[in-house]
This record gives structure tokens, C-alpha cells and sequence, in this order.
């Protein structure tokens, strides 16, 4: 069975208005383009892919704010999104999520999600990629957290009860400034800050599977580290 990936970020009680959450959708749609060569064309849902296929959006804010504030993207104070890229059937990804909240209760998020197998997942589940896609994230969406790893390995750690955003270790992850402070991280880790938002921080270079003991044992180094660092915690309201 292969193993599969994703990648998300997460904020909780922010709120926004419709206008800034379409623009930073614009946003992250517009950094997504150079990082693979499908997600330059962009598609609303249908019944089938066929339909879906002519439901084709511009990466506009404006037209995403007609999008996001019809009956069907609002619930509350809050405005969602699905979209989907591809160009067959079988290699499709897509990206969903919901902003603008000030709950406690519901948090927000971005994600992006591709195949297993074939062209695009040999291109896309890479550390550059991947590092580039929460990269995005952090820039367009100013989250609190954000990671992209292995689902597989995400099932391993809740058996150990680390299973809320932001308090389980990956492949890739994003932390926000205000979140606390990077502490040093054995080879072959890259750590990557990013002015006025946070720090990133990839694992290996090479794709990370729970099949490799070694990422495995990484993994579990690292995340010693950032729990004994404080950054391995549930979500909090937004910049407390």
C-alpha cells in the first residue's frame, strides 16, 4: 500500500472579513503555480470531471470573493473553499479549507492534497516541493503552524496522543514566530526563517517514509527537541 502525504496549516480565532480571506487565497494560488506545472490551472467542483474540467477559475481575489461569500461557502463567521487541479482523472490534487473565524472552537485551515502515484506525485512529494508548498502557506496565510508529511507516520504518533495541529513532528513544518523560538536541530534538518512570519523546518532531503527507520528515528529526535522547546502544543487563540 503506498504511503500517502498532505500538507496543511492551521490558526485558530482570527477573524477575518471575506475581502482579506479571498485575497490571501489569491495569494496562496498564485505562489502554488511555479511549484508544479498542473497547479496553474485551477477548478471548481462538478459532478463528474468532465464538468469540472470547463468550471475552470482565474487565481483572482475578487472573483474568490464571489466564491467565498455565497450561501454554500458561509457558516458563520466563516468562509470556505475546495478546489481541485489536475489533467486526468487518476492524477488530480486539490486544496481546501476555511478562514476568517473568531471562534475557539473552529479552527482554520488550508490544506493541499495530490495523488500517490504517477507524474505528479513523483514531482510534487519531494522536500523541495513540499518545503515550498508550506513555505506558501506561511507566506499567504499567516498561520500558526503548518506541516506537510506522511499520514502513515501521523497515525503512528497518536498512538502516543500527539495528534492535534501543531503538536506532532514531519517531514516539513512551519512554526509562527509568536509560537517561540527554534532550537538547534541535528543533520541532516534544514531550518529556514522567514522575516516576519516564522521558521521552517524540513526534516530530510530525501522523501521521508515511516518505512525508513532512520526518518523514523529523526523524527522522534526532533520532536524531543521541539516538545522540550515548547513548540509542540495544541493550538491557542490567535497571537496569545
Amino acid at each position: 500500500m503506498s504511503e500517502t502525504y498532505y500538507a496543511g496549516c492551521y490558526w485558530l480565532a482570527r477573524p477575518e472579513p471575506v475581502e482579506a480571506c479571498a485575497q490571501r487565497l489569491a495569494s496562496f494560488i498564485q505562489r502554488l503555480g511555479p511549484l508544479e506545472p498542473t497547479w496553474n490551472r485551477w477548478h471548481l467542483a462538478a459532478a463528474n470531471f468532465e464538468k469540472a474540467r470547463k468550471r475552470q477559475v482565474q487565481p483572482d481575489a475578487a472573483v474568490f470573493e464571489k466564491l467565498m461569500k455565497s450561501k454554500a461557502h458561509r457558516f458563520m463567521d466563516s468562509s470556505s473553499f475546495w478546489l481541485w487541479a489536475g489533467e486526468n482523472e487518476e492524477e488530480t490534487s486539490g486544496t481546501h479549507g476555511n478562514c476568517g473565524s473568531a471562534s475557539i472552537h473552529s479552527t482554520s485551515v488550508c490544506v493541499v492534497t495530490t495523488g500517490s502515484r504517477g507524474s505528479v506525485a513523483e514531482r510534487v512529494l519531494t522536500a523541495p516541493v513540499l518545503t515550498g508548498v508550506v513555505r506558501a502557506m506561511a507566506l499567504a496565510w499567516e498561520p500558526e503552524v503548518g506541516i506537510a508529511t506522511s499520514r502513515a507516520h501521523r497515525e503512528q504518533l497518536k498512538v502516543d496522543q500527539f495528534s492535534s495541529p501543531g503538536s506532532f513532528v514531519g517531514w516539513v513544518m512551519y512554526f509562527a514566530d509568536f509560537r517561540g523560538t527554534v532550537p538547534p536541530l541535528p543533520a541532516p534538518v534544514q531550518v529556514e526563517h522567514l522575516p516576519e512570519r516564522g521558521t521552517l523546518i524540513t526534516l530530510t532531503p530525501e522523501k521521508f517514509t515511516v518505512s525508513n527507520p532512520a526518518h523514523v528515528a529523526l523524527a522522534a529526535d526532533v520532536q524531543a527537541r521541539l516538545q522540550d522547546a515548547g513548540l509542540l502544543r495544541p493550538l491557542r487563540p490567535w497571537g496569545t
